[in-house]
């Protein structure tokens, strides 16, 4: 949750409510500070419950001062909202999670696998990189991961903080009837999502008409369709009728030196790109890491919005509990001063 303080230069005075407590033990000592002749006798004498609690009202209060300063203060949570257009653009990403996303490459100078280079370029498709990647605010964007099965990790959302959360949770299968390649099933069910969400517009705005400026997938692979109960082609055709172009990027065979991949299934370069074209959409095959970056910066500027994004900012306030609750422990604290330690305070 993002918050801040409306006062932030109010909290400065709960360092105040100590010193004040200090300087009160300090005075009280002075002036009831009492001299005898037998300390052993008072010593015998133990301490009772009512002189033990002596300073409890004070601190209460003290405590009740510091929360009422905070409530004061003002904090906030921030609440940011990008409201969806028909100028809008929706994207699917879907990412191979297969086995043989293990292989080892050599990715930002360390080695680490295809899933983890994978992972971090398209985080940076998402958030921008400062260099080729822009970024994707104000875009609708969805996550799906596919091995033998098809998953939504995150439906399309403009909360993108949560999406590179999940971009960064995606992990191997554990078990091997997971491992395997269902791109078919993976691009039907990122095509049915994005249908999905523009039939609820529809419903929720009452505008029959409504469409998105675009919606695509951009599906990563480094095999062929190897399970599912859908081909590529099929699911082409259902992107083709609902408006969907579909970007595809095959992770080809080659060696781990100086960053290629290593050979293991081999892409299926043709079926890859009469799928992607059949829908209006592109093919790029890969064979080193560093491509990535530039293939996924060419689907950045294919699918951009030119329009300024309208964003508004808005804040729910969170000082009321945390004020009573002060209020609370001030009423407790006096409570206790006047009524319950009265003979002893003074």
């Amino acid at each position: 949750m993002n918050w801040q303080f409306a006062y932030p230069w109010v909290l400065t005075l709960t360092a105040l409510i100590p010193i004040i407590w200090i300087a009160r033990i300090i005075r009280w000592h002075r002036n009831n500070g009492m001299m005898s002749s037998v300390p052993s006798r008072l010593a015998a004498a133990g301490r009772s419950l009512r002189s033990l609690l002596l300073w409890a009202p004070n601190g209460l209060i003290g405590i009740a001062m510091i929360i009422l300063l905070i409530a004061l203060a003002r904090p906030q949570e921030i609440i940011g909202n990008t409201k969806a257009t028909r100028d809008t653009i929706a994207l699917e990403l879907v990412v191979d999670r297969s086995g043989s996303m293990d292989e080892p490459v050599i990715f930002d100078g360390e080695r680490t696998n295809r899933l983890e280079a994978v992972k971090r370029v398209v985080e940076r498709f998402v958030t921008g990189d400062g260099n080729q990647l822009k970024g994707r605010a104000g875009d609708l964007l969805g996550l799906i991961v596919f091995g033998s099965f098809a998953d939504t990790l995150m439906p399309l959302t403009q909360s993108h903080d949560a999406l590179v959360e999940s971009i960064r949770s995606i992990s191997l299968p554990r078990v091997e009837r997971e491992r395997s390649t269902a791109i078919g099933d993976a691009l039907m069910l990122a095509a049915g999502r994005l249908k999905a969400y523009e039939d609820v517009m529809r419903q929720d705005t009452g505008d029959e008409s409504f469409t998105l400026k675009s919606k695509a997938i951009v599906l990563l692979t480094d095999g062929e369709n190897r399970a599912g109960q859908y081909s590529p082609q099929q699911a082409a055709g259902l992107a083709k009728e609902w408006g969907v172009k579909v970007y595809i990027v095959g992770i080809r065979g080659g060696t781990t030196t100086g960053g290629f991949f290593m050979a293991t299934q081999p892409v299926n370069d043709r079926q890859m790109t009469q799928v992607a074209e059949y829908t209006g959409g592109k093919y790029w095959g890969v064979e080193r890491v560093s491509d990535l970056e530039k293939v996924y910066a060419e689907i950045d500027e294919l699918e951009r919005s030119t329009i300024e994004v309208s964003q508004s900012t808005s804040f729910e306030e969170l000082y009321h509990p945390i004020a009573i609750a002060g209020l609370g422990v001030l009423v407790c604290g006096l409570l206790l001063r006047e009524f319950g330690l009265r003979g002893v305070m003074t």
